[in-house]
């Protein structure tokens, strides 16, 4: 091939590299404005559409839930159903009341902690599972500070002590006497081992300084049952639950834990009136949810809460229950977890009390 040929063939062979070069370039740049795109849509959409987990301004557009970590027709199912309705009738949602119950608290606790932190799961806690197992479990299957928030305080509560009516006991004194001339003690029910009531019920037997023997259930409710059957002999439990067999002559109501007399019940006189001027045991109901739901949602659960618990309604049930409804702050509220984290800690210490 002549000189001039070669030239011709090499300039052709340029020009179609050039132009193959040329399109590989315009596809790349249009695959890169198309990705640019793409990207830039999607995030405008997140913008339009944030997760519904941070979108504490439609919440709640379907049901909550709050999960109950006892059975059910006990102190904490009936105050959980009863915050339950108002909630709902305030948001025109539907609050749904699941039972969990076992293992003192442990069982439902460990299983709300799992559930997605978006809102529209929610636990209500008492002293036992939020102050109180982590002294009971050496490997509890959730951490009460790291894995909730607390909401709100629901309200607090001190316990009745009641005694099957055939036993003939009328007040502290002869409950004494009875343990100690009864061999092995008294029997008493609770809630659960490392319940509120079971802890409450260690620190009054080693006021009074009597033997006892515990038997735990799965709820208040089937040990109040037990205890008007004369399967245990006593046990100490919210006056919401108890009040209506006492009324009814079915259980005798021989203290109240509180410093004061409760108004439902003006007739029983404290542990303190008895003799002994130091003991008080009252404990709280609380609604916690998922350590990670986002802030915004916190705060407009919060915000709900605190309108149902100063509704003069909701004020006048839990006086009636023999309960108060609290109106403390969410920094009050972490100050009560606390301090009783020490108080009930040392009870479950001394007591040594252990899981089975």
């Amino acid at each position: 091939m002549g000189s001039a040929a070669c030239d011709i063939a090499a300039a052709k062979h340029l020009e179609c590299q050039t132009k193959t070069t040329s399109s590989i370039s315009k596809g790349i740049t249009m695959t890169i404005n198309r990705l640019a795109a793409l990207l830039l849509t999607g995030a405008a959409l997140c913008v339009a559409h944030p997760s519904h987990a941070d979108n504490a301004a439609a919440w709640p557009d379907k049901p909550v839930r709050i999960i109950v970590p006892f059975a059910a027709g006990g102190s904490t199912d009936i105050v959980a159903r009863k915050v339950a309705q108002r909630l709902g009738q305030l948001t025109g949602q539907p609050f749904v009341v699941e039972n969990k119950p076992g293992a003192g608290g442990t069982l439902g606790a460990a299983y709300a902690k799992n559930l997605p932190a978006d809102g529209y799961s929610l636990f209500l806690g008492t002293v036992s599972t939020q102050s109180v197992a982590p002294f009971l479990y050496k490997t509890l299957p959730y951490d009460p500070l790291k894995d909730f928030r607390g909401l709100a305080m629901i309200a607090s509560v001190p316990n009745v002590v009641v005694i099957n009516k055939n036993l003939g006991i009328h007040d502290l004194k002869q409950m004494v006497e009875a343990a100690r001339k009864k061999p092995g003690g008294l029997t008493y029910g609770s809630s659960g081992l490392g319940s509120s009531n079971h802890l409450a019920t260690e620190a009054l037997r080693a006021t009074l300084d009597i033997p006892a023997t515990h038997v735990p259930y799965r709820g208040s409710g089937p040990a109040l049952t037990d205890t008007m059957a004369g399967h245990v002999d006593f046990m100490l439990d919210v006056a919401m639950t108890s009040m209506p067999y006492v009324e009814r002559g079915d259980l005798n109501a021989v203290a109240v834990t509180s410093k004061q007399r409760l108004a439902v019940l003006p007739k029983v006189p404290t542990v303190a009136e008895q003799g002994y001027p130091e003991f008080e045991a009252v404990g709280w109901f609380g609604l916690f949810t998922p350590a990670q739901t986002p802030d915004t949602t916190a705060r407009k659960i919060a915000g709900l809460l605190h309108q149902v618990l100063v509704d003069k309604e909701m004020v006048d049930y839990f006086a009636a229950q023999g309960a108060t409804a609290s109106g403390v702050t969410l920094k009050e509220f972490d100050d009560v977890v606390a301090a009783d984290r020490a108080q009930w800690g040392k009870v479950a210490q001394l007591a040594k009390i252990q899981p089975e």
